[in-house]
This record gives C-alpha cells, sequence and structure tokens, in this order.
C-alpha cells in the first residue's frame, strides 16, 4: 500500500471498516476534478465534488456531486424546502468542515451537518472522493458511501 496521510477522513473510513484505494496526485489550485481525474486516468464523473453550502439561515451543509457536473443552488434549496442554498466562502467552508478547500472530504467532518448526493452517484461501480487533503482521493464503492454516510438522495445538478 502507498504512503498516505492519515486525515480524520482516513480514521472515519477506517472506523466504519470500508475499504478503499487511496490515490496520490499532485494537487494544483483551480485545477479542479478535471486535473484528478486526468493524474489519476479516470472519468471524471466518477471524480466526486464535495462541497459545502449554506442555506438563507446560514446553516451549512454537505453536497456531493459529480466532477463534470455543477450543482444548481436553487434546484437544491427547492427539493430542500429552503429559501436559497449557496457555497460557502472558502474561509466559512473550512471552519465547517475541519478541512482545507480543495481537500474537503465528506468523511469526519468537524461539524455534524446534513450530507445530500446527487441521485446518479448511487449507480456508479466506483468512485474517487477526496480523503481529506488536497492531492489525495480514496477509491470507494459508492455503496459504502450511503452506508457510512446515509445522504439524502437529489436531482441537483444545472440542467
Amino acid at each position: 500500500m502507498s504512503k498516505h496521510p492519515v486525515t480524520m477522513a482516513v480514521r472515519a473510513l477506517r472506523a466504519a471498516k470500508v475499504e478503499f484505494e487511496p490515490h496520490l496526485y499532485v494537487w494544483e489550485a483551480h485545477g479542479g476534478t478535471a486535473a484528478s481525474a486526468e493524474h489519476l486516468g479516470v472519468d471524471e464523473h466518477a471524480v466526486i465534488k464535495t462541497l459545502i453550502f449554506e442555506d438563507e439561515a446560514k446553516r451549512p451543509l454537505c453536497i456531493l456531486m459529480h466532477g463534470d457536473r455543477e450543482v444548481s443552488a436553487k434546484n437544491l434549496a427547492r427539493q430542500l424546502g429552503v429559501k436559497t442554498t449557496a457555497p460557502c466562502t472558502p474561509a466559512i467552508a473550512d471552519k465547517h468542515s475541519g478541512y482545507q478547500v480543495g481537500g474537503t472530504s465528506p468523511f469526519g467532518l468537524k461539524r455534524a451537518m446534513p450530507v445530500y448526493m446527487e441521485r446518479s452517484i448511487a449507480e456508479l461501480p466506483r468512485i474517487y472522493i477526496n480523503g481529506g487533503a488536497r492531492g489525495f482521493l480514496v477509491a470507494i464503492d459508492p455503496k459504502e458511501l450511503v452506508r457510512v454516510l446515509v445522504p439524502t438522495l437529489v436531482d441537483a445538478a444545472c440542467e
């Protein structure tokens, strides 16, 4: 096994007995999922973004989306039954999640918050999701993510 960081996410995955495959790559500022997919030689659709949003009352929430799709804040708000949702600023996102933007994992979040996941992610055979550090993804079965995080499935991708 390659050397990889032991992050809050890795501890959470181990505690939940989730089998994962670590993947380290050279992180690029503003490279996003396109850069990580290219480094790993995988389809960007299977690279899952972990985004920290908030509603109009500033309550944080975590939304998981395919790397090649964008979250429609309006669709998300409608499905959650709130007026608005919007991405948190990087500083606020870091404070809520306990991770640095670019290294946010839905596993081992510092602050308990609801987790929402684009419905079609559950249909993929394997996903690559942040392991809790920039330049570090873990490959897992999406069924394991659903088992551990029990996310609410949504259709929040932009049309």
